[in-house]
């Protein structure tokens, strides 16, 4: 199986500096980042790891979930998922923590009812492998089969 690579480069303090994340195995971008902006409510043009891990898993999970629903003998015309990333302070360690991830996903599936989806969708939540990787996380999840 293959090995993907990102690289960042950081210049300056936490607080004062930033740096900027490659996508070097796609080669499709260099996104900006600064802790200041990764703390505010608003992103203004920069990236985070929260935003990343966020991409990861709504992209790893909706991959299991379209497999998860063929093997319940389902097709999938179309799914949507989003993850929400959730920083919050440590309070036992200190610094800052992932306090949650709320994945929300709808679909349009053929083959399977309402409590098909929603069986294939928490089997997708326990095994896609970024959900597996973020066990120590928290995951909370929405479903809605479109008619």
């Amino acid at each position: 199986m293959p090995t993907r690579t990102a690289r960042t480069a950081w210049n300056g303090t936490l607080q004062e500096g930033s740096g900027q994340v490659e996508l070097t195995s796609s080669g499709l971008g260099t996104f900006e980042m600064s802790f200041p902006k990764r703390a505010a409510d608003e992103a203004d043009g920069t990236t985070s790891p929260e935003e990343l891990i966020a991409a990861a898993h709504s992209a790893c999970f909706a991959m299991q979930l379209s497999a998860a629903i063929a093997e319940q003998g389902g097709t999938p015309q179309s799914l949507e998922v989003t993850a929400d990333v959730s920083l919050g302070p440590d309070k036992e360690n200190g610094g800052f923590k992932l306090t949650g991830i709320t994945l929300k996903v709808s679909g349009e599936v053929d083959g399977l009812d309402a409590a098909g989806f929603d069986q294939a969708a928490n089997f997708a939540k326990a095994n896609c492998p970024v959900s597996k990787a973020l066990t120590g996380v928290e995951i909370t999840m929405e479903s809605t089969l479109e008619s």
